[in-house]
């Protein structure tokens, strides 16, 4: 939050601003305070007696980056972490230019709501520390996405995971849950570093850390607190730290920030009915991955689930997308499911059940090689005839589970061959050597 000195210092540079020729934009959006932090900016400025309001809105930024550093507001820490991980991250500038081309999708978006919750603005720079802003990125906790949730945390705040999609991966459900979940750390610490610290330790991990300190009658600030954490938390907060130096001084540290533009990359779209990924991405003219990169949620070749499913599409795109499904005269989907209720249905029977391949199939459930289904799995099949007009059931989305076990069948199969073949061949040489040695006595007489 603001101390004093910084406090006054704003109320100065907004006087400069309002004395000189405005050489570049304010921020926009409007604040609320965050459980009693003070982390405010005016609504409006007045100019002088008889000039007209200048509002804020008036001013944007052009530029997401510099949007970002108008909001800075958690206080600085200056160490040898930090200066390291300034140095590592600013020696790499490649790296740094393909988090911002990846960031350039979801940037303004996260920015937006976190100037709309009155949140400091460098916590948008959180994602580059988490994922590279990769919003496929799985850690080996199984935490996944932009913030990346390990499953439970996601479960706590209501992002949806089940065999069709997965909403930590979700540019909007994960951003939301995220930011709620670092405001309800805020509010249990009172300190943004202690609030980040617990956002990568965990919570309890913290406030145990700080009973310790407390006990021995030291400080309880993150520094004095960083020898009783783990190595990945004690860098937590100086790699943040470390990026949100680069960002508001990128010329110092010979680093190119590619220009995000300061205006909404993408617009939410309302769907009616199941809709295959792949007729999704064709209607909105886009490449299957282009669309999966803005609906990473999405685990399966069709997007189901109820009218608050939404799919997110660039704003030019979404206008081709409403003109061509107006104008689409097939099927929207060709996925419907399949319980699995006994050992007798392979892939392989399935497939023929069904007029496609065992590939088809295998693929569209992310079935490895090797494996097949136990009963009471539920898989994704082409449409027939008779499902051709009908939605999968809410209830099936959300209850459907698939279970794998090792494909010993065939081998076991094989084995038995194998054996009868062995047992067969060592059957006829006995009685060959039977034969041979009657035939040899019998000469012998």
């Amino acid at each position: 939050m603001y101390d004093m000195t910084r406090t006054t210092s704003i109320a100065a540079a907004l006087a400069l601003l309002l004395s000189a020729p405005l050489a570049h934009a304010i921020d926009t959006a409007p604040v609320n305070a965050l459980q009693g932090a003070a982390v405010m900016r005016p609504a409006t400025v007045s100019a002088s007696a008889g000039a007209a309001s200048l509002k804020i809105d008036e001013y944007k930024e052009t530029d997401v980056w510099g949007r970002i550093r108008s909001g800075y507001a958690i206080p600085d820490i200056d160490n040898n972490l930090v200066e390291r991980h300034v140095k590592s991250y600013s020696l790499k500038p490649e790296y740094m230019a393909r988090i911002s081309g990846r960031a350039s999708l979801y940037m303004f978006h996260v920015v937006q709501e976190l100037e709309k919750r009155g949140m400091p603005t460098e916590l948008a720079l959180l994602p580059i520390i988490e994922s590279a802003f990769n919003p496929q990125a799985l850690s080996t906790a199984s935490a996944a996405g932009l913030w990346q949730f390990v499953p439970g945390t996601g479960k706590d705040y209501d992002l949806k995971q089940n065999m069709f999609k997965d909403e930590r991966r979700g540019v909007l459900a994960s951003t939301d849950a995220a930011l709620t979940y670092l405001q309800r750390l805020y509010t249990m610490f009172g300190d943004w570093q202690l609030a980040l610290a617990a956002y990568n330790w965990g919570e309890g991990n913290v406030q145990k850390a700080i009973k310790k300190n407390q006990a021995l009658g030291k400080p309880t600030d993150f520094e004095s607190l960083a020898d009783l954490m783990p190595a990945e938390t004690r860098n937590y907060v100086p790699k943040l730290q470390a990026v949100k130096n680069i960002v508001g001084n990128p010329g110092q540290y010979n680093v190119i920030l590619p220009v995000i533009d300061n205006q909404p990359y993408f617009t939410a779209v309302d769907k009616t009915s199941d809709i295959d990924l792949a007729i999704a991405a064709q209607l909105a003219e886009m490449s299957v991955d282009e669309f999966k990169a803005l609906n990473p949620q999405f685990k399966r070749p069709v997007i189901t689930g109820d009218d608050r499913t939404k799919i997110l599409l660039p704003q030019k795109n979404a206008e081709k997308f409403h003109l061509n499904l107006a104008q689409w005269g097939q099927a929207l989907s060709t996925w419907t499911t399949h319980r699995i209720t006994g050992a007798r249905e392979s892939i392989a029977s399935l497939a023929s059940k069904f007029g496609t391949t065992p590939e088809v199939i295998r693929q569209a459930n992310n079935i490895p090689a090797q494996t097949r289904l136990k009963a009471g799995s539920t898989i994704l099949v082409p449409k027939t005839s008779a499902s051709m007009h009908s939605d999968i059931a809410e209830n099936i989305v959300e209850s459907a589970v698939m279970a794998l076990e090792a494909d010993r069948g065939d081998n076991r199969s094989g084995a038995r061959t194998q054996r009868f073949k062995a047992k067969a061949k060592a059957t006829a040489a006995s009685s060959s050597r039977v034969s041979r040695n009657t035939n040899s006595r019998r000469k012998h007489r």
